[in-house]
C-alpha cells in the first residue's frame, strides 16, 4: 500500500500518467523498481522521473498512512478487492481512494448522484431534497459533492430520510470545503455516510481538483441526476463525464427563462437525458433487478367473465332504455348516436333522454361528433 500512496503523491502523476505507468509495469511496486531508461521511454516530466527514481515519496507515504489511520479513515488501492467496482470501470480511475465513515455499506448499495448549481433557486433546492429523500428512504445511496446549493440539499434530503449519503471531496478527507459545511460533513459521518477523496491529506480546495472530484461522483454512481445548472457549470461537466462513462443521465426540467435551467433543459433537448418529475423516473432506468426492488409491483387485476362484468358494471337501478343503451357502449370503441338508435330500436328523444341520465351519473362520456363511450 505504501508504494501506491507514494505514487499518488508523486508530482506530475495524475490518473492518466498513473494509468500509463501501471500499463507498462503492472503495479506501483514495479514502478519504483523500474530502471531510469525504462521510465525515460514514457516521456515523463523531469521532476516526475526524478521522484520515481529516487523513491523520495516513500517515507512521506508511510507518514501519510499513519495520519490516515489516526483520522479513523482508510486508503483503498486500485488492485485491492475492496476498491469500488463501478469506479474501477471508468477510464483512468484514481489509483488510491481515501475513505472515511461507513463507506463499504454505502457503496455496496445502489448509488445515484444528485448534483447542480451552487446558486440554486428555492424550486431547485426543494426538488433536490425531495428526490434525495425519496430515493434514500428506499435504500439508494445519494452521492454528491458537498458544495453549497443543490449538493447540500441532496445530502440533507438523504439524511432526513434516515438514509445514507456519500460526499466526494475536492480536498483531502481531513479538509471540509466549504468550511461552513463542517457540521453537514460531521452529520453525514454520524448517520452512516462517508467522505471520499482521491487526494492526499491536507490537499487544499484548488480549482483544478474539482473536475477530478466530478469524475469520482459519476464513477461511483449508476446514474447522475442534474437539478439546475447554468451554462458551462461544473455540474454539466459531471453530466458529460457520466455520459462518457456509460452512466444514466437524468435532468429535472426548469423554467425556460431561468439561467439555472439552461443546463438541465439542454441535456433533455439535445443530449438524451431522461426527464425527471419524480423519483420513480430515476428508479425505472436503473438495472432491472434494482428497479424491480425499488418500484412497487403493479397490482394484479382479477379476471372477470362477461357475466360478472355485466353484473358489476351495469347498475341495477337503470331503466330498461338506459340499460339497453349502456350495454351497447364500450370504453374503447366510440358509438355514434344514429348507430345506437338503430341497434337499441329507440326514437331519438328516448335515446337522448337515456344518454343524458347516463352522462349525469358519469357512466358514459360524450365525444365530439355525437359519439359516446362507456367511462372506465
Amino acid at each position: 500500500m505504501r508504494d501506491w500512496i507514494a505514487l499518488n503523491m508523486t508530482p506530475g502523476v495524475g490518473p492518466r500518467v498513473a494509468a500509463r505507468l501501471l500499463e507498462r509495469f503492472g503495479a506501483a511496486e514495479a514502478v519504483f523498481g523500474a530502471l531510469r531508461a525504462e521510465l525515460e521511454q514514457l516521456r515523463l516530466r523531469p521532476e516526475t522521473l526524478e521522484s520515481i527514481v529516487l523513491r523520495d515519496r516513500r517515507e512521506a507515504a508511510e507518514q501519510e498512512l499513519m495520519r490516515v489511520r489516526e483520522l479513523g479513515a482508510d486508503v483503498l488501492i486500485l488492485d485491492d478487492g475492496t476498491y469500488p467496482a463501478l469506479l474501477r470501470e471508468i477510464a483512468d480511475p484514481p489509483i488510491t481512494l481515501y475513505v472515511k465513515g461507513d463507506w463499504q455499506v454505502c457503496l455496496d448499495a445502489p448509488c445515484v448522484a444528485l448534483v447542480g448549481s451552487r446558486r440554486c433557486s428555492t424550486y431547485g433546492q426543494n426538488t433536490a431534497t425531495l428526490l434525495a429523500r425519496e430515493l434514500a428512504s428506499r435504500g439508494v445511496t445519494i452521492i454528491s459533492g458537498l458544495a453549497r446549493g443543490i449538493d447540500a440539499a441532496a445530502h440533507r434530503g438523504a439524511l432526513e430520510a434516515g438514509g445514507r449519503t456519500v460526499a466526494v471531496l475536492g480536498t483531502g478527507v481531513d479538509e471540509v470545503y466549504p468550511r461552513d459545511h463542517k457540521k453537514l460533513a460531521a452529520e453525514i459521518l454520524a448517520k452512516g455516510g462517508a467522505l471520499v477523496s482521491q487526494f492526499p491529506l491536507a490537499t487544499p480546495p484548488i480549482p483544478e481538483n474539482f473536475p477530478y472530484r466530478n469524475r469520482i461522483i459519476s464513477g461511483l454512481s449508476l446514474g447522475v441526476v442534474l437539478v439546475e445548472a447554468a451554462e458551462n457549470s461544473g455540474s454539466l461537466i459531471t453530466a458529460r463525464l457520466a455520459l462518457e462513462q456509460g452512466r444514466e443521465v437524468f435532468a429535472v426540467p426548469g423554467n425556460i427563462t431561468s439561467r439555472n435551467s439552461f443546463g438541465t433543459n439542454y441535456l433533455i433537448k439535445a443530449a438524451g437525458a431522461k426527464l425527471v418529475q419524480q423519483w420513480q423516473d430515476v428508479a425505472a432506468e436503473l438495472p432491472a433487478e434494482i428497479a424491480a426492488r425499488l418500484l412497487p409491483p403493479e397490482p394484479k387485476r382479477k379476471k372477470k367473465n362477461a357475466a360478472d362484468a355485466l353484473k358489476t358494471v351495469i347498475p341495477s337501478d337503470l331503466s330498461a332504455h338506459e340499460r339497453a343503451v349502456f350495454a351497447q357502449l364500450s370504453p374503447d370503441e366510440p358509438a355514434h348516436i344514429d348507430a345506437l338508435a338503430s341497434v337499441c330500436q329507440l326514437s331519438l328523444p328516448e335515446l337522448s333522454s337515456a344518454l343524458l341520465v347516463l352522462e349525469m351519473r358519469e357512466l358514459v362520456r360524450q365525444l365530439p361528433g355525437k359519439c359516446f363511450v362507456r367511462k372506465l
